[in-house]
């Protein structure tokens, strides 16, 4: 089971991500990526701790897409919003790619999402991403 921490934490990465997806669906508001942004960083914070935060952010591998992460996010806070955007991007790929076949397999097993990364063109891309025989860790 999942303590209170955990799910006000799951709560706060949700709403960063749509407060940040609804920021670049209005032409790129600064007020709402900043919303989202920080949202999503205090909800990693809070899911898996601040040590842990902090190990992960300052691991050797992952130190490039932090800083990217971080430069974007204070380029939106200085009104820089779409260049910020874009290095952000790269820096969540950077720093989360790992975590992109774990979610995939996860997102296999849901029903209706489950169908449409069955579809021809999305399986491909899929299979690339999830090696074969990939397991989910729990």
């Amino acid at each position: 089971m999942m303590d209170d921490r955990r799910k006000i934490g799951i709560g706060l990465i949700a709403f960063g991500c749509g407060f940040t997806t609804l920021g670049v669906f209005l032409f790129f508001d600064r007020a709402l990526l900043a919303m989202g942004n920080l949202m999503f960083l205090s909800g990693v914070t809070t899911t898996i701790g601040p040590r842990a935060t902090m190990k992960f952010f300052i691991k050797p591998r992952n130190q490039r897409g932090a800083f990217c992460f971080i430069l974007g996010l204070l380029l939106v806070l200085m009104k820089w919003a779409v260049v910020g955007m874009i290095i952000e991007c790269y820096g969540f790929f950077a720093l989360f790619a790992g975590f992109f076949p774990t979610v995939l397999l996860f997102l296999q097993r849901v029903p209706v999402l489950g169908t449409m990364l069955r579809f021809p063109g999305v399986n491909q891309f899929v299979k690339k991403i999830v090696k074969k025989g990939q397991r989910l860790p729990v």
